[in-house]
């Protein structure tokens, strides 16, 4: 992230403005805190540069299902810790509320996703000049997809599901019916789709082994958020997992089933922790506009 911004205020230099867009913010705790890190690390370059800070436009993007009210509501306390960090206001930092999907839509120079679906559909959307897209997405450590397997967590949630069903509390055949595909790229998968593709240049690619519950605090064990008690390390991976996956298990089994079927899933998951230490694999991508082969 630090050689992404830098990167982008040396080649839009002297811009008035800065926009930043978070794809697939969801909401909750976290939403702000990568936008938080990110204007921190715009700080300490534009110091370090000797310049001033560019007025920053902040667009938080996710389904039209995303509770945008709550992140409205955290954004007062965003503002103090902002301020008392940086110097910079409400009146420096503008944040908006987008909802529809993020393909097709209007380019912003400085891009964080952490819904990487398919990296060949992104890189054929806009960036504007000088601008940087950074990615985080789950994927695998090896080359070979037969050689690990990383869907731990979904099989956890099926499980979850079809307990639910021994309680008579799912139809088993709205579980038979759902489909959720799932792959998790290599490294070298992802470098290959964005080569051939052509409309970027990747500045920077690695992946990341972590822990399932990394950045978990104590707080997230003592309290009870979307009906789920405290579960040891299960309880906050159940409610990462449900920021990720709840819009699409709610369209199919319904609103009145989410908390009930994360309060297995958050048992499963410590049970599961209780016999090994999951980890899964992050890969970071840095691209920027590739101006050679770029007709935009």
């Amino acid at each position: 992230m630090d050689e992404a911004v830098a990167d982008a205020l040396c080649k839009t230099l002297p811009a008035q403005t800065m926009g930043i867009a978070d794809l697939g913010c969801s909401s909750g705790p976290n939403t702000l805190m990568v936008v938080s890190e990110m204007i921190s690390k715009i700080y300490d370059e534009c110091s370090q540069m000797g310049i001033s800070l560019p007025e920053l436009r902040v667009s938080l993007n996710d389904l039209p299902g995303n509770d945008f009210n709550y992140i409205f509501m955290s954004l007062p306390e965003f503002y103090r810790n902002l301020e008392k960090e940086t110097g910079v206001g409400p009146d420096g930092c503008f944040i908006s509320g987008v909802a529809g999907s993020f393909y097709g839509s209007e380019s912003l120079p400085l891009t964080v996703s952490e819904r990487f679906l398919r990296v060949s559909e992104i890189a054929g959307g806009g960036d504007v000049a000088g601008g940087r897209m950074l990615l985080s997405f789950m994927g695998r450590s090896s080359p070979d997809a037969a050689a690990e397997v990383g869907t731990h967590q979904w099989e956890l949630l099926s499980q979850a599901l079809m307990s639910m069903a021994s309680e008579d509390l799912i139809q088993e055949e709205k579980i038979d019916s759902f489909n959720a595909p799932y792959y998790a790229p290599s490294a070298e998968e992802v470098a290959n789709i964005v080569e051939e593709e052509g409309s970027f240049i990747i500045n920077h690619l690695q992946g990341f082994e972590i822990d399932w519950d990394e950045g978990s605090t104590s707080s997230d064990y003592d309290n009870v958020v979307n009906g789920l008690e405290n579960l040891s390390r299960g309880g906050p991976v159940a409610k990462t997992v449900r920021a990720v996956v709840e819009t699409m298990l709610e369209s199919h089994f319904g609103r009145e089933m989410m908390d009930e079927l994360f309060r297995w899933y958050a048992q499963l998951v410590d049970r599961y922790f209780s016999k090994t230490r999951a980890k899964h694999i992050n890969l970071v991508l840095s691209v920027s506009r590739n101006t050679i082969n770029s007709c935009y």
